[in-house]
């Protein structure tokens, strides 16, 4: 990690910029396959699928036979794991319900919002070196609560065109209701287009690598939704001398192991912790079976000491961090300071892999500063909410001269006349 003492405020920016790569390349390339399986469909989606995956695939659709079985490799401790952090997770996202509840913002006007699921939803889910069964429950679950109807999940089928059987353990378990043997690129065009019989979702949720996230944000233009622009994981790390040194290597370990592009982040007011985070990450990281992935990352790491709380609170909040973990004697007063995080981690005994897995709180978050703007998956980001309105003859009369003034400001003749209309017939009768 690179160290950084008292950098002025001017630097911070510079000091925090995260990992960057050739986006107008990769750009390109992603926009080329996606144009080849909006014409081609399934023809080229299998084209692809052999191409990046060195597989050949007839059928993507995953049966129930290959369910059963990914269930009976499981051992029945992950199996129970599993359920665990399902339990929680959904009663987390089922508490995010709420009422609909009428107003009447004047006499005989009432207004009212409806939520109402997305009907067709896609969820991305990486497999690979580390198969993400966790964000199959982070994404389907709330899915579930929220009341979409049908839920596709596409996953890259290893050299053999099978899926990590936990990821089909944990997709049965929490509602799926159709799985596809489908990864890459390939995956994000065909849920946004409709490919053979991979429908055309709504809305694609999930993590992935620099070609999906370029794949998702490249067919949000004017196909489909998507849950949030994202980048590479991230994890910052707020610390004083009450933190313990070990807690902290392994939080920043455990973030660095996802990706060499990913980054992690020490803001401190204390130099010795630093020197004492450094030896335990170099102890702990000898044991990593990820080392090699993780060493990379903290290559594009920093720990930085600042002389004031304050200070720290402040850089913070202008990283806008992924992942924000909190490791200082007063830290629920310095959580109230916090206004741009994905998530937030309390105390020493808080560790980020707890939301990542089985506390209850949703994993897929804003990256890359976007935690300034975007919300984490939650229950409403399953959901449209549509509004309603009710207007009785008495209403009509007491609002109607408002809207006649603003309409007529407007030079909107006919939204004027849409009034004056109802009030010249009720004035009739």
């Amino acid at each position: 990690m690179k160290r950084y003492l008292n950098p002025e405020k001017s630097k911070w920016s510079q000091i925090l910029e995260r990992p960057l790569f050739n986006a107008a390349d990769l750009t390109g390339r992603v926009q080329a396959i996606l144009d080849e399986i909006k014409t081609d469909g399934m023809t080229a989606v299998q084209r692809f699928t052999k191409q990046f995956d060195g597989v050949t695939i007839s059928d993507f659709a995953v049966t129930e036979a290959e369910i059963t079985e990914a269930a009976a490799l499981l051992d029945d401790e992950l199996k129970a794991a599993i359920q665990t952090a399902s339990r929680n997770i959904a009663d987390f996202h089922a508490s995010q319900k709420t009422e609909v509840k009428k107003i009447e913002t004047s006499p005989g006007v009432v207004c009212w919002q409806k939520p109402v699921a997305i009907e067709k939803v896609g969820l991305y889910i990486p497999g690979g070196s580390a198969p993400l069964f966790s964000s199959v429950l982070m994404l389907a679950i709330p899915a579930k609560i929220a009341g979409c109807q049908e839920i596709v999940l596409c996953t890259p089928p290893n050299k053999e065109g099978k899926i990590h059987p936990a990821i089909l353990f944990a997709a049965q378990l929490v509602g799926v209701t159709q799985i596809f043997k489908l990864g890459g690129v390939q995956a994000i065009g065909a849920m946004a287009y409709g490919a053979g019989p991979i429908p055309k979702v709504s809305k694609i949720f999930g993590p992935g690598n620099q070609y999906v996230m370029a794949a998702k944000q490249l067919v949000s233009i004017a196909d489909v939704a998507i849950d949030m622009p994202a980048g590479p994981s991230e994890v910052a790390v707020m610390a004083d001398d009450s933190a313990n040194p070990a807690f902290i290597a392994s939080d920043l370990l455990s973030q660095a192991e996802h990706g060499p592009d990913s980054q992690v982040v020490l803001i401190t007011n204390s130099e010795k912790l630093v020197n004492e985070v450094e030896t335990a990450l170099a102890n702990q990281l000898a044991e990593l079976s990820r080392m090699e992935i993780a060493t990379k990352a903290l290559d594009n790491s920093v720990a930085i000491i600042l002389n004031t709380k304050e200070e720290i609170i402040d850089m913070i909040n202008e990283y806008a961090p992924e992942h924000l973990i909190i490791s200082m004697d007063n830290y629920l007063e310095v959580a109230e300071k916090i206004i741009n995080a994905g998530s937030v981690f309390l105390g020493n005994y808080t560790p980020e892999s707890a939301g990542d897995y089985a506390s209850g709180t949703n994993h897929t978050l804003p990256t890359n500063g976007w935690a300034r703007s975007f919300s984490g998956v939650n229950l409403d980001s399953f959901i449209r909410k549509i509004t309603f309105q009710e207007i009785t003859k008495e209403g009509i009369q007491n609002l109607g001269p408002v809207i006649e003034k603003m309409a007529g400001a407007e030079h909107l003749d006919a939204h004027k006349n849409a009034v004056t209309l109802r009030l010249k017939a009720i004035e009739d009768n």
